[in-house]
């Protein structure tokens, strides 16, 4: 997106989800050992709302459906080495960016901070040794109050093995210091599925025992063939990519749903002729809840209105509006089922 397992019942787990045991790995070793926790029955699961939102410009359609998590975006290299800044340009530590994410908290919500996007250089690139990236997430952890921590992993960097080999040795470190940090990984998707470099960076958190709280699949920007049901093409995907999950993890069926999320990007996309509607929205939506997903989300609150004439075309992605007719947070409401 653009810039602006624990162990449980003595087996060790590399995907951990907080109300899920686990397997012994693999298709094979898929058991009733993969059930959710007794004490978090299945009925008091839902689907959460967490929208992508600028670390440093407040929205009015932040708040819009009322999310319980929000994702903080983003924290790159700000000097080409292991310095993190908020889109590369604002220090870590800003007074501002501390204030705006204590308000967003204010109603109870958590926030997590999203390492990466598609614009500048992800830590892992730039930084020398696992110890000193894990130090420059932790700091940037700490500068939003934040338990939870989002590696939006895409372009050049995916495929890029050594740094995402250093990455997944920087957040085994990171999370031997703070074993309640919650991870996530957000990466491309297709209709057919994570890559091939998707599935190895999943392969690699195995490797280093980093424990993942969600897959997060970005349902956006497909290409110029996909121009038709950008909600079908988000179900086909989600579909494809769970398939891979309970074979990488060796997850049962319900449990690789649960450590899934989908992220829309609304409106007009990247891509010519892909045009995510309100519609396509509430059928996401009802999709994830019928699966028990995790958490939806959307690129992003920020551009959850309607354009003024001439802000954007049919086929032309505005950083700061939707490209489609809607009311004012009217996705986020739709993403949060009200």
């Amino acid at each position: 997106m653009r810039n602006s397992l624990a162990l449980l019942a003595g087996i060790t787990c590399a995907f951990a989800l907080a109300i899920t045991g686990c397997s012994t790995g693999g298709a094979a070793g898929r058991s009733a050992a993969s059930t959710p926790s007794a004490t978090a029955p299945a009925t008091a699961r839902t689907t959460a709302y967490a929208p992508y939102v600028s670390a440093t410009a407040a929205s009015d359609t932040d708040s819009a459906g009322s999310p319980s998590a929000y994702n903080l975006a983003f924290v790159i290299s700000g000097d080409g080495g292991c310095t993190p800044a908020w889109n590369g340009t604002e220090a870590i530590g800003d007074a501002a960016v501390k204030s705006r994410a204590a308000r967003l908290r204010k109603d109870g919500a958590e926030i997590r901070v999203s390492f990466g996007g598609a614009s500048g250089k992800e830590l892992a690139a730039t930084c020398g040794s696992a110890a000193e990236l894990a130090a420059a997430y932790a700091k940037a952890l700490d500068a939003a109050g934040a338990g939870r921590a989002d590696f939006d992993i895409e372009g050049d960097e995916l495929t890029d093995s050594a740094s995402v080999a250093l990455r997944s040795r920087a957040i085994e470190l990171l999370q031997k210091q703070r074993p309640d940090l919650q991870v996530s990984f957000t990466l491309p998707v297709m209709p057919s599925g994570l890559d091939a470099d998707a599935v190895a960076l999943l392969e690699s958190a195995n490797t280093y025992d980093v424990q993942v709280s969600t897959v997060n699949l970005m349902t956006m920007n497909y290409g110029e063939s996909y121009t038709g049901d950008m909600a079908g093409y988000a179900v086909t995907s989600a579909e494809a990519a769970h398939a891979q999950l309970e074979k990488v993890f060796g997850l049962s069926d319900a449990a690789a749903w649960r450590g899934m999320a989908l992220t829309s990007m609304i409106g007009v996309n990247d891509v010519a002729g892909e045009t995510f509607t309100l519609s396509d929205a509430a059928r996401v939506r009802t999709f994830a809840v019928g699966k028990q997903i995790a958490w939806v989300s959307m690129w992003s609150s920020f551009r959850d209105r309607q354009c003024a004439q001439g802000e954007s075309g049919a086929d032309d992605a505005a950083t700061d509006c939707s490209g489609v007719e809607q009311d004012e947070g009217a996705f986020g409401r739709a993403f949060a089922g009200n």
